[in-house]
């Protein structure tokens, strides 16, 4: 159980890290902004960090898969609710495919 418990977390820290770089880069405005530029740099590093670190504990291929598809949908989420992009059904249905093909990997290995 702590070995589930530890590959688990660190990637969701790792998925967490590489939001805040999107989101980081989306502030950064074309490395312009200072702080947003040297944040996306941070963030990702660590993101980066915490994905090597998993990758000791799960199969590179399912860990991937997971780290840039739930990453993939909350930014397209976040985009949605704090930008202000237009939300679709087709942006819906996309994010549930990627939600359904991560359960679908992690659930049939």
């Amino acid at each position: 159980m702590k070995l589930l418990t530890y590959k688990w977390t660190i990637l969701a820290l790792g998925i967490v890290f590489e939001v805040l770089g999107t989101v980081c880069m989306h502030y950064a405005k074309g490395f312009t902004r200072l702080w947003p530029s040297v944040l996306v740099f941070v963030f990702y590093g660590l993101a980066l960090a915490a994905l090597v670190f998993v990758l000791e504990k799960m199969q590179v291929s399912i860990a991937y898969a997971i780290w840039a598809s739930v990453g993939t949908a909350l930014i397209a989420v976040i985009g949605m609710i704090w930008f202000n992009e237009p939300v679709s059904v087709a942006k819906i249905v996309s994010i549930t495919l990627i939600i359904l093909g991560i359960l679908g990997l992690e659930l049939f290995d």
